[in-house]
């Protein structure tokens, strides 16, 4: 019997390089032995995101269709009422999802906005469902006061590797996500930080950004691997495709690196066959986001994904609370509810 994969904090370039340079069947393979001896391999964790306040972000990420100096269709929405937000996370329950994230295009929340959101967090945590957020940066005290609300889970993404970060974003630095996440950590959150592929970047820096994440101080409990969706009016629109291949190969290295970590196979997903799918979920992704639309680009519909579900044999991980679990079971959709 093979030894349970360490978990290790101190990866090189050079060791995630031979990863992926490994044949492909026995670096997915390799990937699926890591998965099985920490999942089951037929269960995947199914969220959902609503974008609570869309566009207008003062950013300039360059695959961002909601930073305001980019024209993309994409028009600025003041955060939602709770109520509205209860409505979406009721219809997400109702078709399967475990985990609800909500979504604010703040380059940081003011302080002023955090009791509205911790309001929503409370709401959607009374439902029975896991909750996430992503806001931006956010300092120690917002971070405790978002958990102290009940939150579960804290997105900020890495993006990419530290020597291309600065050819994709230059208002914010990457020490500067470091330091979120930092926060989110010591205020006793869950992690929830990946990163996007098909950028431009090389395989060396597509190994950077596993390198940075397997290398943090902990692992992130999610690890969202999007593949870049190009929208018009971003600097990124026009990219050169990545090679599917080489997506697989990044969800396995992914599962190899940071084997009790959730890997999402997140945005991008609408463009990708179901074939493409089931070999990622193969490779070691087990955690997808379910719903129509992920923030502003779309996803594969709710539909879709229960009857591709049921032709690989996969089914909904249960959500486990301190006091109960909650089995999140796929049912046909009431509605349809709305990645990072």
């Amino acid at each position: 019997m093979p030894m349970p994969a360490v978990i290790r904090h101190d990866w090189t370039r050079e060791q995630v390089l031979a990863l992926f340079d490994l044949p492909f069947p026995e670096l997915v393979f390799r990937a699926a032995t890591v998965h099985r001896e920490h999942f089951q391999p037929n269960q995947v964790q199914v969220s959902t995101l609503l974008s609570v306040k869309t566009g207008g972000c003062p950013e300039d990420c360059g695959y961002c269709p909601q930073a305001a100096r980019y024209h993309t269709g994409v028009e600025a929405t003041k955060l939602m009422e709770t109520q509205a937000v209860l409505e979406r996370a009721r219809a997400a329950k109702a078709a399967g999802a475990s985990r609800f994230c909500m979504g604010a295009a703040w380059r940081s929340p003011k302080d002023r906005d955090i009791p509205k959101v911790a309001e929503m967090i409370r709401e959607v945590k009374a439902l029975g469902l896991e909750t996430c957020a992503t806001l931006g940066m956010l300092s120690g005290d917002q971070a405790q006061k978002l958990r102290s609300a009940g939150l579960d889970y804290y997105n900020h993404n890495l993006d990419t590797a530290p020597e291309f970060y600065g050819d994709v974003i230059k208002t914010r630095e990457y020490q500067d996500r470091l330091d979120t996440l930092e926060h989110v950590r010591d205020a006793g959150l869950k992690t929830c930080c990946g990163g996007i592929v098909g950028m431009g970047e090389s395989r060396a820096q597509r190994a950077g950004l596993l390198q940075a994440l397997a290398n943090l101080p902990a692992h992130p409990d999610s690890v969202p691997i999007n593949r870049l969706v190009q929208v018009e009016g971003t600097p990124l629109a026009g990219t050169a495709l990545l090679d599917p291949f080489e997506f697989v190969r990044t969800i396995a290295a992914a599962r190899i690196m940071m084997p009790a970590s959730m890997v999402r196979l997140s945005a991008g997903r609408a463009e990708m066959s179901e074939e493409l799918q089931a070999m990622c979920f193969l490779a070691g992704a087990n955690s997808i986001f379910y719903g129509e639309k992920l923030l502003t680009t779309g996803n594969p519909d709710v539909e879709a994904d229960q009857a591709l579900f049921a032709r690989l044999g996969l089914e909904p991980m249960p959500v486990v609370h301190e006091s109960k679990t909650v089995h999140a079971d796929i049912v046909e959709p009431a509605a349809t509810g709305c990645a990072a």
